[in-house]
């Protein structure tokens, strides 16, 4: 073993150690021989980089079907939202729809001014039928509840009396 050492006075920093180690035992063919196989090397090194490439493989997949899970859930909930708006609107509209159908119902046939409540009738009947129109168009469609048994899943009921 041989140790040299420069240095330089004028600069306390530049001190440097150079070690050169030669045995009288080792040879260079012995020195290639105590390295790892190179083939070995590479195997190990494709073993780890085929786990890693599955430690990914399986977080893209989680990712992915957390992606898909929130995906179906934002619409899920925005058919949800559009349902509720929906019924918040038309539960606004149908007490007007109501009051259409009693004024209709209200006229009869033996008025005592023909002309000017047929007119009258007129208007209404068309204010009636663009509104069921626009209902209809939404989705709203018309139940018969008079003498059927009243159903909770389908009628709302507007008075409780106790039997």
């Amino acid at each position: 073993m041989t140790l040299n050492t420069t240095h330089n006075p004028s600069d306390p920093q530049d001190f440097t150690i150079e070690e050169q180690s030669i045995d009288k035992d080792e040879s260079p063919g012995a020195a290639k021989a105590s390295e790892v196989d190179p083939h070995a090397r590479l195997a190990a090194d494709l073993d780890a980089s085929r786990a890693e490439s599955e430690q990914w493989r399986d977080r893209f997949l989680r990712k992915a079907a957390e992606f898909e899970n929130f995906r179906k859930r934002s619409e899920r909930e925005r058919a949800e939202s559009a349902t509720l708006t929906k019924s918040t609107v038309l539960i606004e509209f149908l007490p007007i729809m109501d009051a259409c159908e009693r004024a209709l119902k209200s006229f009869s046939e033996r008025d005592d001014q023909p002309g000017r409540l047929q007119s009258y009738r007129e208007g209404v009947e068309l204010l009636y039928k663009q509104l069921g129109d626009t209902l209809a168009r939404l989705g709203v469609i018309a139940l018969e509840a008079k003498g059927r048994k009243f159903d909770p899943h389908m009628h709302e009921a507007l008075v409780h009396l106790e039997t």
